[in-house]
């Protein structure tokens, strides 16, 4: 456990992206099988402890201190792992230092009733807050230490000297602790095979364009455009009577959308977006999550909430592989592939015609009716590119339309989690509305937790300390009247109606665009402005 302690540790506080990827590479290289593999599995999000619960971790360290004298100190560190890993009241007589695939091996094995005793244990026998850190960081699944899955596996790759495509390409047939993928990687054995029927492919990923810069260097008779649909992306499979579909990280989503496997006639692989689509226009997004992240669906909710693919891109054609095609072959395939499923649950994302960025930019600020006003921007894709996985920069480019802006007035404020625990640093925010009586009030109309600097959170953290008005555990209600407060430009997506707020409206990846220090709360919007939008983009 202290080897892997100390690399989450570094992690979490390396901000260095190269610097990552060497620590990972490194840790892997020194660190002996089975551990090095467990330890991949927890950076790529691939293991679960259903026997675990956070309440486990909070009702043990309560049975062993003060429980408001713990409640006090979690207040102020903001983090539960971090929290009980410092205060922890370790018990004399305890055994050695358990290894990493001892815990997990542990874990898996244990019923709910085993599992806090065996978490007592050990940290009981881990000496250093650090350890104790990692070990609950472990078991709750929650490492917020800044390392994407994709950038582990590109530190895997890097052992081993493959690109990390041909990595991803097999990842779905490998099983944690990945020990032949080690031996594969240090040359001791074959390659692991990656034929299993409807695996995942790596995605292709759109830079986001500058048009300051990028459009100077481009010609538009070398891209094509179409619409970036508001869903998640998606990969649907369907290869030896295998269907699946995955999200574009490689999660599968199969059991979630049997509606869309059973569409999937023919042989082949597509790329597209996961959209409801209900009387054959595209419905909000709003709609979509109705039917995300449920382990099972029923009949009721699959007719209420139909899914469709709107497809972008085709990888798989029957038997040949289709990516290292130009966009212009792949298109053609791609076509005829959906113009053969016999379900008006895949259908073709359309391309639009333009002849210069002008004309594309007027396009982009006003779509036209239908779908297409509920789309999130535009991509350019050059015709000539292949499907290549991850983010290269040129191929493909995402043009996303200007977010809606709104001035809203902090209202409450609470602690972040990993390095920002000690600030206040998520913040609820509202807007003005008039009772019968005429008179004023705020109501909370979206919750935020970036888009200001370093420097700028040190600024709102010393006002919610000087302004706090009521605790409410880790939340501070903060002074918001019409002369004094603290006004936020918050930038948005977009809107939908909502029973679970008390505004009525719910905002789409809201973000403060900026702070405005010059603009006193009582000039802020009210909650009419939001609902003429509201009522803009329903009318699309």
């Amino acid at each position: 456990m202290r080897a892997f302690a100390e690399l989450l540790d570094r992690l979490s506080l390396t901000s260095s992206r190269n610097a990552k990827l060497t620590m990972v590479r490194d840790y892997l290289r020194d660190t002996p099988d089975p551990d090095r593999g467990w330890a991949l599995a927890a950076l790529t999000g691939e293991l679960s402890f259903d026997a675990v619960k956070p309440a486990f971790i909070r009702k043990a360290v309560e049975a062993r201190m003060d429980a408001q004298l713990f409640a006090w100190s979690y207040d102020y560190v903001g983090d539960l792992a971090e929290a009980v890993s410092l205060v922890w009241p370790a018990r004399l007589g305890a055994n050695r230092e358990p290894d990493l695939s001892e815990v997990i091996e542990g874990l898996k094995s244990a019923t709910r009733a085993e599992a806090q005793g065996r978490i007592e244990a050990w940290l009981d026998a881990l000496p250093q807050a650090r350890e104790r850190w990692a070990l609950l960081k472990l078991v709750t699944g929650g490492l917020r230490v800044g390392l994407s899955a994709r950038l582990a596996k590109q530190a895997v790759a890097d052992l081993g000297d493959v690109p990390v495509a041909e990595l991803e390409e097999l990842w779905h047939a490998l099983r944690p602790p990945y020990e032949d993928l080690f031996a594969w990687l240090e040359g001791r054995s074959e390659k692991p095979s990656s034929e299993n029927p409807a695996r995942f492919r790596p995605v292709m990923l759109a830079q986001a364009i500058d048009e300051a810069v990028d459009f100077a260097k481009l010609d538009p008779a070398d891209y094509a455009a179409e619409w970036k649909w508001d869903g998640i992306r998606v990969q649907a499979a369907h290869e030896g009577g295998v269907r699946r579909l995955y999200t574009r990280t490689g999660d599968d989503i199969s059991r979630t959308f049997p509606d869309i496997l059973d569409a999937l006639d023919d042989q082949g692989v597509i790329d597209g977006e996961l959209l409801v689509i209900r009387d054959g226009k595209v419905a909000p997004f709003a709609d979509l999550q109705q039917r995300l992240n449920r382990k099972t669906v029923d009949a009721k909710l699959m007719a209420a909430h139909p899914a469709a693919i709107r497809a972008y891109d085709l990888l798989q054609d029957g038997p040949d592989d289709t990516r290292s095609l130009p966009l212009t072959a792949r298109r053609k395939r791609l076509e005829a592939f959906v113009a053969r499923q016999a379900s008006p649950r895949i259908d073709l994302s359309p391309m639009q015609p333009f002849e210069t960025w002008a004309d594309l930019a007027a396009l982009r600020a006003n779509p036209p009716a239908g779908d297409p006003q509920i789309a999130e921007g535009l991509m350019l894709k050059r015709w000539d590119a292949a499907y290549l996985a991850g983010r290269p920069k040129g191929p493909w480019f995402k043009w996303k339309r200007d977010p809606f802006l709104v001035d809203a007035v902090l209202m409450y404020a609470q602690r972040g989690h990993g390095k920002r625990s000690s600030y206040y640093s998520d913040y609820t925010f509202g807007v003005w509305i008039q009772d019968a009586m005429g008179q004023r009030s705020l109501t909370p109309v979206g919750k935020a937790y970036f888009g200001f600097t370093d420097e700028e959170l040190l600024q709102i953290d010393k006002f919610v300390r000087d302004n706090t008005l009521e605790r409410f555990g880790p939340v501070r209600s903060v002074r918001a009247e019409p002369h004094h407060g603290l006004v936020f430009e918050v930038a948005f997506e977009g809107l939908q109606r909502s029973t679970r707020h008390k505004s009525g409206v719910a905002m789409r990846f809201p973000r403060i665009s900026r702070i405005r220090w010059d603009k006193p709360p009582g000039e802020a919007d009210e909650i009419e402005a939001l609902e003429r939008l509201l009522v803009q983009m329903e009318g699309r």
